[in-house]
């Protein structure tokens, strides 16, 4: 992850905003999803990914009110500024950089549509990973399981950080558990 610039300066906001989203890329990045839990290595599955902690991040903001929301629109602008810079570094051409972030925008929401049902049923949970992180390709019950357990104890843990945790950025994820 590049760091994004922002014009004149960075704000408090979009300072923690870059720490967010620092460890939701850090966290995407760890081996186990992609070694242990089969979640393809490549950049539609580092998209996923991303795309799922930050899912994680901006439903827990949410729950903030009013306070939060500057820092989640901050996070969510943020994702996708890094999700053209690095469409670009891929060698994806200017002219396409922007409907290439739109469709990632619109899967972007997708995701979030079928994942917040899922976070009080596992079920459907493990139903909404299957077709969105594992992109329909058959996967092991396991992983999949593991994964939706995973999430659910990421939406517990993250409910217990402070609301001045996220205005400043401090916020840390734990590995999946698998068996």
């Amino acid at each position: 992850m590049m760091p994004v610039s922002w014009p004149f300066g960075r704000r408090p906001v979009e300072e923690a905003a870059q720490q967010l989203y620092a460890a939701a890329v850090l966290q995407a990045r760890h081996p186990v999803f992609y070694a242990e839990l089969a979640v393809e290595d490549s950049v539609d599955g580092r998209f996923d990914l991303i795309a799922l902690h930050v899912f994680l991040l901006l439903n827990r903001l949410g729950q903030g009110g009013r306070a939060l929301r500057p820092l989640g629109q901050a996070l969510f602008d943020l994702m996708f500024a890094d999700m053209d810079e690095s469409l670009r570094e891929l060698g994806v051409s200017d002219m396409a950089v922007g409907g290439r972030v739109k469709a990632m925008a619109r899967a972007f929401y997708g995701r979030v549509a079928a994942y917040e049902p899922g976070l009080e049923d596992s079920m459907l949970l493990e139903q909404a990973l299957a077709r969105n992180l594992y992109r329909g390709a058959p996967v092991d019950p396991t992983s999949l399981s593991v994964m939706a357990s995973y999430v659910q104890r990421q939406v517990g843990d993250l409910a217990g950080y402070e609301l001045a945790d996220f205005k400043e950025g401090r916020v840390r994820f734990d590995a999946p558990v698998v068996p």
